[in-house]
């Protein structure tokens, strides 16, 4: 995993349309029928990182989002630690799971609230202060494939055994295999100031953090608008609550926060084959000419290199997104929970269709080195939720949800 972090400008340095373009070297010409972008607004983001062979995407995306509201805030560049987030949540997925018998799933997703849950429950510490991703276990970065094996073999066997009681010592013994591949959870760490802070005093204390100022927003017909309800996805395992507006006002919200200067976690569904790099391209789109298809797969299809070649060449026209389609490609499951990532600026095309920018957690790859464009359309119809710092809802929205 990187251990540079850069900020927004530097990524810019890399991007179309960015001040940090060369006047030195006269600019390349685009081919006919390509894709170019020019950046609109792009706020500060840390570096891209790599989850590997994780279903991690969550920590990767709601803990990138959490260190770019720190150089929002001015509070400088921090490298959070995801092992730190995982180990914690999987030991709570697997007690929820045991206590229901199995009915709750236990695997290696999870929700952006499980990160907020994280920090307001047990803290967090910076990335130094546990081992490298995979370095205990002779890699460089995350790889679950095994451990997930032997977690879930062991949870599944208590959960769903035919035992009359259990041995309280399970979370012990289950707790020795997390820090076989994490390592110690840490009790207290040493800041940049030079002061020493438990994890949850970490947060609050030297971060500044205040958990309760994030909500999470969503758009479904199917529970009434301007209500919390419990978004029924697997990995909302902890039942946590979203706010729920109409699409309209949703799209207002992400709009105007990016403008704002804030950055939001975005959860979204990345099967499609009009999704970035399933089409082969760096970017998300809808075709207007869109076909429903049955599509397997997930975030961990990419891990195979599953491009898919059947997508649409985009065009100046996309399918138009009304509330009533996005809520029957949630109904009849074309729209899944996939994948977390963080949006952090906006963007044009040189067709005048606007973009969000997203950072991913995919590594160092294509034309914008993790970074990819998702237009309007697609934000539209294909995003589950976003965590989202509240002071970003804009006042006459705010105040229809209830949030002060």
């Amino acid at each position: 995993m990187k251990k540079t972090l850069l900020i927004a400008a530097t990524l810019l340095f890399m991007l179309p349309g960015s001040m940090a373009a060369s006047n030195k070297k006269k600019a390349a010409q685009p081919k006919k029928d390509e894709i170019t972008f020019t950046t609109i607004k792009a706020n500060p983001i840390t570096s891209i990182k790599d989850q590997n062979q994780s279903g991690t995407c969550w920590a990767y995306s709601s803990l990138g989002f959490f260190e770019s509201e720190l150089l929002r805030m001015g509070k400088g560049t921090h490298d959070l630690c995801e092992s730190f987030l995982v180990y914690n949540t999987y030991m709570d997925r697997a007690d929820k799971a045991i206590r229901t018998h199995g009915d709750v799933s236990f695997s290696q997703g999870g929700s952006f609230y499980d990160a907020v849950y994280c920090l307001k429950n047990y803290g967090m510490v910076p990335q130094t202060a546990m081992p490298a991703p995979g370095t205990l276990y002779g890699d460089s970065l995350f790889n679950f494939n095994q451990l997930d094996a032997v977690t879930s073999a062991y949870v599944s066997s208590i959960a769903k055994g035919k035992l009359k009681k259990i041995s309280l010592t399970w979370k012990k013994d289950l707790s020795n295999i997390y820090k076989d591949y994490f390592g110690e959870l840490p009790t207290e760490v040493k800041a940049e100031d030079g002061k020493t802070y438990t994890p949850k005093t970490y947060v609050t204390d030297y971060l500044g953090l205040n958990m309760d100022d994030y909500v999470s927003l969503t758009s479904y017909t199917h529970h009434p608008f301007y209500s919390k309800f419990i978004l029924e996805i697997q990995d909302n395992w902890r039942w946590a609550e979203s706010y729920n507006l109409p699409l309209d006002e949703f799209m207002t919200v992400m709009d105007s926060a990016v403008k704002q200067g804030y950055t939001f976690a975005w959860g979204a569904d990345v099967t499609e084959d009009y999704f970035g790099r399933r089409n082969g391209k760096d970017y998300a789109y809808v075709p207007k000419n869109l076909k429903v298809r049955d599509l397997t797969g997930s975030d961990a299809a990419r891990w195979g290199g599953t491009i898919s070649t059947g997508a649409q060449v985009p065009s100046n026209d996309e399918l138009t997104i009304t509330q009533d389609l996005r809520q029957q490609a949630y109904d009849n499951w074309e729209t899944t929970d996939d994948h977390g990532m963080v949006i952090y600026g906006l963007a044009k095309d040189n067709n005048g269709r606007e973009y969000f920018m997203v950072k991913n957690s995919w590594g160092d790859y294509g034309k914008y080195h993790g970074i990819f464009y998702a237009s309007k359309a697609y934000v539209a119809y294909k995003t589950m939720n976003i965590l989202i710092n509240k002071k970003a809802i804009p006042a006459n929205i705010a105040k229809k949800l209830g949030i002060k």
